[in-house]
């Protein structure tokens, strides 16, 4: 008797996307909740800015030094267990975050070792779901699949101001950590039970949509290895061959430059707006949402765009072109957008730069599962600690320099690290495959197909 998945054609991949984004959004929820209440955790342990950028600071390193381990774990295991367990321990140390004391001594101190530990835990969300996109989506696809993906950023974020400040309010800061540990073990759950590792282990998905996956792996050579029960180990991209690519190097550098960015907006753009520009609390929450919500429309969008423009005009053309145009793009609005008088149109024009960096994004993380393939989790991981040492960095940085230049000042540095991330790209040619010994080659077949890893 004929099965249903072998008679009708699924979609099981964009169920897992979309859950992806909602384990996105959740991750970022956790992640930038301390932003929002950091005005009264401050006031609770009297803490300085620079002291609570310290904190966000601390957070950032432990998420950035684990980044290329998680990817290589996500490599070596597979998605599916690497999230659901990193969900539980970012949970653990979100609800941690709750529980200081109020009147302990050295309270700064074990803030930084809980949200040290909190980005250890969620280091391996985006090294884990690039490997789930070379597995389980087709390149001519992956611009698109990234972009919901990493919309969750921006959801995440863009809730985190209303959602934080009404729990804030009606229950005290503490409470909103709990919400928020609870609502990422509940999605952990759902991954775990619902996802597999490979399309051909899943049980609901059809005949049909295997062959389309596998088809669209198949471009550049770049299905990744292991797949299956009982398959060997897959032959990994050595440390030595990443940090001998000029396409990983250049990738890592402009990531570092649009972490910087980002981070500005994730860490400081609440308080920004309330202290620098004098909104107040409501009105913060509702300005502070227009990045994310630009971020999370412009993520999707640029996938989109990148996925169609890599099908016309090359590869090259379709991940690189964008994301240079994009990341100056951004520049421009920082730089004007910092220096309008008006709170309500600066912080419209600066959610204008928080979208078009994030016009980007996808091309980021596209390139690096097709240029790696079994090891997409590993170089992306190595990507990634770019950026978020570019975020640790501009947590620490951006006051110290408001303090002394002003806030104008701030933003300007960060235009400046846009412009030569843009350049960056110019640099990255994607139909360069990382092979697995000790050298970096290009593909042999690049005429077949306009997309071509």
């Amino acid at each position: 008797m004929t099965s249903v998945t072998e008679t009708k054609t699924t979609r099981v991949r964009w169920f897992l996307v979309f859950w992806m984004f909602i384990l996105s959004v959740v991750a970022f929820l956790d992640r930038v909740n301390i932003s929002i209440a950091g005005s009264s955790i401050a006031d609770a342990y009297h803490l300085s800015n620079v002291q609570l950028g310290n904190i966000f600071s601390a957070l950032l390193v432990g998420y950035a030094l684990f980044q290329a381990p998680g990817g290589r774990l996500a490599d070596r295991f597979g998605p599916r267990r690497l999230l659901a367990g990193g969900v539980v321990w970012w949970g653990i140390f979100t609800g941690l975050t709750a529980l200081v004391p109020a009147n302990i001594s050295h309270a700064l101190l074990l803030f930084i070792v809980i949200r040290f530990l909190l980005g250890v835990g969620e280091a391996v969300v985006y090294p884990a779901s690039n490997q789930f996109v070379a597995r389980w989506i087709p390149a001519q696809e992956r611009g698109i699949a990234n972009g919901w993906i990493f919309a969750g950023v921006g959801v995440g974020a863009g809730l985190s101001p209303p959602v934080i400040t009404y729990l804030m309010v009606r229950y005290g800061w503490r409470m909103s950590f709990w919400a928020c540990a609870i609502a990422g073990l509940a999605a952990g759950i759902v991954w775990y039970f619902f996802a597999r590792d490979t399309p051909a282990e899943h049980p609901r998905v059809s005949r049909a949509e295997l062959e389309h996956i596998q088809a669209g792996l198949s471009i550049g050579a770049n299905k990744p290895s292991g797949q299956g029960q009982g398959a060997k180990r897959p032959n990994l991209v050595r440390w030595g061959t990443m940090l001998r690519s000029k396409e990983v190097l250049a990738i890592t550098f402009s990531y570092f430059c649009f972490g910087y960015v980002a981070w500005i907006f994730f860490s400081w753009f609440f308080i920004y707006l309330a202290r620098v520009r004098g909104l107040n609390l409501k009105s913060s929450a509702f300005y502070s949402m227009l990045p994310p919500l630009a971020m999370a429309i412009c993520s999707i969008l640029g996938g989109a765009v990148c996925d169609r423009l890599a099908r016309w005009k090359g590869v090259r053309f379709g991940r690189c072109i964008p994301a240079a145009t994009a990341i100056l793009l951004a520049a421009g609005f920082l730089a004007f957008g910092s220096r309008v008088e008006s709170a309500r149109v600066a912080s419209m024009v600066l959610a204008g730069g928080a979208g078009a960096l994030y016009l980007a994004q996808s091309s980021f993380w596209s390139v690096t599962a097709g240029i790696a393939g079994a090891s997409s989790g590993s170089v992306s991981g190595f990507m990634n600690t770019g950026g978020q040492l570019g975020g640790a960095l501009t947590a620490s940085l951006t006051p110290w320099i408001a303090a002394r230049f002003g806030w104008t000042a701030s933003f300007m540095v960060a235009a400046s690290l846009c412009t030569l991330g843009a350049l960056a790209w110019f640099i990255v040619d994607p139909s360069r495959m990382l092979l697995s010994g000790d050298d970096v080659a290009p593909r042999q077949n690049k005429s077949a197909t306009p997309l071509s890893y």
